[in-house]
């Protein structure tokens, strides 16, 4: 009797469980939690909250530089005007309201 040719049952079993695996870790190592689209999201995200940083740091460096000036150290008479006006609503006897 002569043997046939064809690879065995134990040895497709084996290559069709490599393959699943590669297509496994391919699609983890794609579509994962640690993925290549999960770090592209990162990213992005580490972007717009690096310029979120940037806008919060000038917005805290003017409201800095708006209460030096308006220390005791250093008084700076038309922020403390434009202050008194829109906080008490106060005018000068010589300016007209328009409403």
């Amino acid at each position: 009797m002569s043997r046939s040719n064809r690879p065995g049952l134990g040895a497709v079993v084996f290559f069709m469980v490599a393959f699943m695996l590669g297509v496994y870790f391919t699609f983890a190592a794609v579509q994962g939690g640690y993925g290549l689209f999960r770090r592209v999201e990162i990213a992005a995200e580490r972007d717009a909250l690096s310029r979120d940083l940037e806008k919060l740091e000038a917005k805290i460096a003017q409201m800095e530089n708006l209460t030096r000036r308006l220390s005791d150290t250093y008084l700076d008479l038309d922020l403390l005007d434009q202050q008194a006006r829109s906080v008490l609503g106060m005018i000068r006897s010589d300016e007209i309201v328009i409403r």
